[in-house]
């Protein structure tokens, strides 16, 4: 079997030593026999993976033992090929490791055309499973709350599979239920009144390449069926047209919506949400990674430039941290618009911020939704300011910012933690 020319193989019969050099990726063969020459092989992962823990490791054996194969997967592998293996399963797993690293490098040089920003623990698994779709067929669902990304995550696995490929977009919210067969399949000349000339539909448009379907749960009921006979039969049939034109694509759709509720509630065919979600995605809110937020910040401010020039403060980014984001990135990007155009300074302080985004104060944030009267208010208030400092921890562990954030010293912020038992979290 023939790998890619730029993929390069070392191979050791026993795992004694790390492999010299730089390396992306590793497979290790636990081909040997004997538990001595497993356990060796689950100990050379788990070394590969304490050396560089973005190295992708891939475990091989014809013993599936389950625990031996957990044991792999505890230890820093990303996943465990049976043996024998097929050159189809290996070479597609090279081809996922591959977008991966492009994705990560697209990233993190700002090459991508619309880059996924970000490095947190979340977005790594985003980046993940985006390269997991690499080469893959048949539909794909994205969900995600407004604003999360969801057309950036259709654009980064179309470019996964090479330039060239169309890639068509259309937003079903803004296309009217009387047009929707026409725009979306196309129509031909005298077919209604004003179709003067062919039209090819955006489904034609896309053959060859992608069809991303934004927000289609807003789809009506009596195009649904349409779309899904679409999807099951691959056919085109031009409004007025009597011959069917097939297509080859893979079609993207977006959602903001639960479609089993709208099942449910009779909104959405079952049968259309079976067929679009063999393959699922679900990005996840600004609020669940805010460690990306200065990243995302710095990438945003980017963008302004050279006609406006700014610099976040680190007070800044403390209270731009301190929002729950019901926009999402959406909304966080402008913000970061409006802080460029409005802060006085060259820096981007913590009181621009106030001024542009006013913080949000809940008291669920402290957790007391009842309240014992009978334990006095001595105790009440240390239960109040213990539960603040754990909800401070919990959302960023740094010792800094949670000092900024509390406006107390370090020395306070430390003796409180022990009086009230908290541990800081690695």
């Amino acid at each position: 079997m023939a790998l890619p020319s730029h993929w390069r193989m070392t191979h050791s019969g026993h795992p004694v030593g790390l492999p010299q050099g730089s390396f992306n990726a590793a497979l290790v063969d636990l081909h040997l026999t004997g538990n001595l020459a497993k356990a060796e092989g689950v100990t050379m992962i788990s070394r590969l993976h304490t050396a560089d823990p973005h190295l992708e490791i891939v475990a091989m054996s014809g013993d599936l033992d389950r625990e031996l194969m957990e044991s792999c997967l505890k230890a820093g592998a990303s996943r465990f090929l049976a043996k024998p293996l097929t050159p189809e399963e290996l070479l597609l797993t090279l081809e996922k490791i591959e977008a991966l690293l492009l994705l990560r490098d697209a990233t993190s040089r700002g090459t991508a055309r619309i880059p996924w920003i970000g490095s947190s623990e979340t977005s790594i698994n985003v980046k993940k499973m985006l390269a997991g779709l690499r080469a893959e067929q048949g539909p794909i669902l994205i969900e995600g709350e407004s604003g999360t990304g969801k057309e950036v995550a259709a654009a980064l696995i179309h470019g996964q599979e090479g330039s060239g490929r169309p890639f068509v977009t259309v937003n079903l919210a803004a296309l009217p239920e009387n047009v929707f067969e026409s725009e979306f399949f196309g129509h031909v000349r005298g077919a209604f009144t004003g179709a003067d000339q062919n039209k090819m539909g955006l489904a034609e448009a896309a053959h060859g390449g992608d069809l991303f379907l934004d927000e289609v749960e807003a789809l009506p009921p009596s195009q649904q069926a349409k779309l899904l006979r679409f999807l099951e039969s691959g056919e085109v049939r031009r409004v007025g047209a009597k011959e069917t034109i097939r297509v080859s694509l893979r079609v993207i759709a977006a959602t903001n919506q639960n479609l089993q509720a709208m099942v449910k509630d009779g909104l959405f065919r079952e049968d259309l949400l079976w067929r679009l979600n063999g393959k699922k995605i679900n990005l996840p809110p600004l609020r669940d990674r805010l460690s990306d937020i200065p990243e995302l910040a710095r990438h945003f401010l980017e963008l302004e430039r050279p006609r406006r020039n700014k610099t976040l403060a680190d007070d800044a980014l403390v209270a731009l941290g301190e929002h729950d984001w019901p926009g999402n990135v959406r909304e966080f990007k402008r913000v970061c618009e409006q802080l460029c155009l409005y802060s006085r300074l060259p820096i981007i302080r913590s009181s621009d911020v106030r001024e542009v985004l006013p913080l949000r104060t809940t008291s669920k944030a402290a957790g007391l939704q009842e309240v014992d009267l009978s334990r006095g208010i001595g105790d009440l208030l240390a239960d109040f300011e213990a539960e603040i400092i754990r909800k401070v921890l919990t959302q960023d562990s740094d010792i800094e910012k949670a000092v900024a954030i509390l406006k107390i010293s370090r020395s306070s912020l430390y003796k409180k933690m022990k009086d009230y038992n908290i541990e800081l979290r690695s």
